[in-house]
């Protein structure tokens, strides 16, 4: 039995611009940061935002439909702000380039050559273009080949933009023809616990535990509070320009990150028999959040929902399903004995009140999402947790390999010389 998905990848391109007229790209994403900021302006004074794109579009230097892919793209800003976040509503006095969202066969296009190549061409603005051929990696280059010759394969909207001062393009493809496995059709269940500096894996079978795993990414946590910190004081003696610049550097360091260990995690589960990977629903997360202005600006800003977001895609082309589940009480139920109590978990700590069961906390929350996941997606039964397998940690380096196995805590393998089941100190 199997569920057809469309699956969408993004593919990213360095520009060969072969036309003599690099600056009009340049010239088109200035001009696109001003349609941005027009858009939230005109949001933020309560326009009606049906009437925003034709209303921008009638001032705007550039093709009209890309004049209103990047208008969408503002929009969906404003409501990821209003529906999501508490905090940094967009600003409409940015400055600086912003990528030129078109879409395919209007504002941009693309051909094979003879020689092998990918020739593109990009309307930059009315009766203006920018033609050249794609550099980039042979996998990347290849799909989009396929896609170009495939009626499996959907080209959709491009974004041309500068990264690190040079041009390139990210285009995004569709296979409307990729089939995911059901849900149901799963004989292993991967739960994922996504935390703050770290994500916890565990696989269930019907019968057994067959595997676990912590990745640690504290790097994200570290960085995004030392650039939070550097944007406030640019901000405090009005370097604007400045912290939009350390903002794109974050978004971008965040997001490599993300990609790298979503990455890790598909490919740890492919290791077992018919995986399903299985997350916490954290959409109603931020509503419930309230510690304090600075926690809340930490957990209201931590990509727990994008890293979702990047494993299940990339999990999909691998033919996996994910699934979902309520998130209640799974850092604080034991998995042994199913006693729930907020004691239960101190910091990394998960020690029942009850059955005196310690564990990796993160690891216990990752066995419970497994449970969960069987209990509401599967046929088969929860098997017995008698035992939990040692917890490995690794880590993910700058570079996106994966260090050696670090300190990995004993758990319920046979038992601690104090005759408790669970991690030693």
């Amino acid at each position: 039995m199997t569920d057809r998905q469309t699956l969408v990848k993004t593919l990213d391109f360095q520009l060969d611009i072969q036309s003599d007229n690099e600056s009009l790209i340049r010239d088109a994403c200035l001009e696109s940061r001003s349609v941005y900021n027009e858009t939230i302006r005109l949001a933020k004074e309560g326009v009606n935002w049906d009437a925003i794109p034709d209303r921008v579009a009638d001032d705007a230097n550039l093709v009209k439909n890309t004049t209103q892919r990047v208008v969408a793209k503002a929009l969906g800003a404003m409501e990821n702000y209003y529906e999501y976040d508490d905090f940094g509503q967009p600003s409409h006095t940015k400055d600086g380039v912003y990528p030129l969202r078109a879409n395919y066969e209007e504002g941009y296009n693309l051909s094979l050559t003879d020689e092998g190549n990918i020739a593109f061409r990009i309307s930059t603005k009315p009766y203006k273009h920018v033609k050249g051929v794609l550099k980039g990696s042979d996998a990347h280059l290849d799909i989009l080949q396929t896609a170009l010759k495939s009626d499996e394969w959907k080209i959709g909207t491009a974004e041309a933009l500068f990264h690190d001062d040079n041009p390139e393009l990210h285009v995004n493809v569709t296979n409307t023809e990729q089939t995911v496995r059901d849900q149901q059709d799963s004989r292993t269940v991967v739960g994922v616990d996504v935390n703050e500096d770290n994500v916890a894996l565990t696989a269930l079978t019907d019968d057994d535990i067959r595997g676990t795993l912590v990745i640690n990414f504290p790097e994200i946590k570290f960085e995004r509070h030392r650039y939070f910190t550097m944007r406030k004081r640019v901000q405090n003696v009005g370097k604007d320009s400045i912290h939009d610049t350390l903002e794109g550097r974050e978004e971008r360091f965040v997001r490599d990150r993300l990609h790298k260990v979503s990455r890790h995690i598909v490919e740890w589960s492919r290791q077992f028999e018919k995986p399903c990977i299985v997350f916490e629903d954290l959409k109603e997360m931020r509503d419930s959040i309230d510690y304090g202005t600075r926690m809340n600006r930490r957990l209201h800003h931590l990509p727990f929902r994008a890293l979702q977001f990047y494993t299940s895609y990339k999990a999909a082309f691998e033919g996996i399903p994910t699934a979902w589940i309520n998130p209640e009480y799974t850092s604080q139920r034991c998995p042994m004995c199913g006693h729930t109590e907020r004691a239960n978990r101190h910091k990394k700590r998960f020690n029942c009140r009850s059955c005196q069961h310690q564990d990796h906390a993160d690891r216990s929350a990752s066995v419970n999402i497994a449970v969960k996941g069987i209990a509401k997606h599967q046929d088969w039964n929860v098997p017995a947790l008698n035992s939990l397998p040692q917890v490995r940690t690794v880590r993910r380096q700058a570079s996106g390999a994966v260090d050696a196995p670090a300190v990995a805590s004993d758990t319920a393998r046979g038992h601690h010389p104090d005759g408790i089941r669970g991690v030693s100190d």
